[in-house]
């Protein structure tokens, strides 16, 4: 006897979401009754509300999409209880589901978190992992509790980190792995075949959101620690530092570098300009700038950069 299709609710809003709710649209045993999102945020320099990317894919499949501004609110959790959702999919949404959430769904919430847990629960688990300078990440698809990614682990799959990926590329890729993991997981979960497993009680770390300031490169450190900045923080914040200039220091955006065999100087100082790069040094070694920014103008090679705006070995970034 076939089953009915299950009735999803997806809860999403950043771009890492996008991959999963267009696997489950296409689903044949899912049926998505509605997407929840995030209120549409004042964005660019005439600050025009802007939907979020799970907003637009979601409009673009003709899917009911609710926006409610605070998801624990009681008109919302009403009118979730009116869609008698099987199935909860949270990924990437941006609030933590009360209780009386999780309740509703016979198969209760699942979540897709980009990193391997217990480590890196929180907002920012792809930065923090490429800062932290770690080998490997992942995927886990969780059932979600009321603490903050400390839910029963279904599943996880494993991905190495490699030094030519940065935030977007390791973004990208775990997207598209949440999503296929999401994918073989549902169908066992959901036949009884997946028995939840708690998290281990050790190894436990968390990833806070990134700020601005994290992205101010502090040349006393070493430059293996830059560099990961450099590639964590890509496209926002963004790695930066300021370049003397007149009438005052100048904010430079760094895109792209790579670490420098040469012995240290005073952190911070230029030792070299050529068109491998701008070379400066750090608390151990030097990190060589390869790609760069100045605030107002556009993203350029190092060699580009030097011709329009001379540097001297001896100068300063701060």
């Amino acid at each position: 006897m076939l089953m009915p299709p299950l009735r999803i609710v997806f809860f999403g809003t950043a771009e890492l979401a996008l991959a999963s709710l267009s696997a489950l649209i296409n689903w044949p045993s899912g049926n998505i009754a509605a997407v929840v999102t995030q209120p549409d945020r004042p964005k660019g320099r005439r600050l025009h509300p802007a939907h979020s990317p799970v907003k637009n894919l979601a409009t673009g499949q003709n899917l009911p999409v609710l926006q409610p501004e605070r998801a624990r609110s009681s008109d919302f959790v009403q009118s979730l209880g009116e869609l008698r959702p099987d199935l909860i999919i949270v990924v990437a949404y941006g609030q933590i589901l009360p209780g009386r959430i999780l309740e509703l769904p016979r198969f209760g919430c699942l979540n897709v978190h980009a990193s391997l847990l217990p480590k890196y629960r929180g907002a920012a688990p792809i930065q923090w992992a490429i800062l932290n300078d770690e080998r490997e990440t992942g995927v886990t698809i969780m059932k979600i509790d009321e603490g903050l990614d400390t839910g029963d682990i279904l599943s996880q799959e494993t991905t190495a980190i490699g030094p030519d990926d940065n935030a977007r590329t390791l973004h990208d890729r775990l997207a598209k792995t949440g999503a296929e993991l999401l994918m073989k997981t549902l169908p066992e979960y959901t036949a009884g075949r997946i028995p939840p497993r708690k998290q281990p009680a050790q190894g436990s770390s968390y990833a806070r959101k990134i700020t601005r300031d994290d992205g101010r490169l502090d040349w006393t450190r070493p430059a293996r620690d830059l560099w990961n900045c450099v590639r964590a923080l890509i496209p926002w914040p963004g790695a930066h530092t300021c370049l003397p200039a007149e009438p005052g220091p100048q904010l430079i955006k760094v895109w792209n570098a790579a670490i420098a065999d040469r012995s240290s100087s005073v952190p911070g100082e230029i030792l070299d300009v050529d068109g491998d790069g701008i070379v400066v040094a750090c608390g151990q070694n030097a990190l060589r700038i390869l790609e760069l920014q100045r605030e107002g103008g556009r993203r350029m090679s190092a060699r580009q950069f030097i011709a329009g705006h001379p540097l001297r070995a001896g100068e300063r970034l701060t």
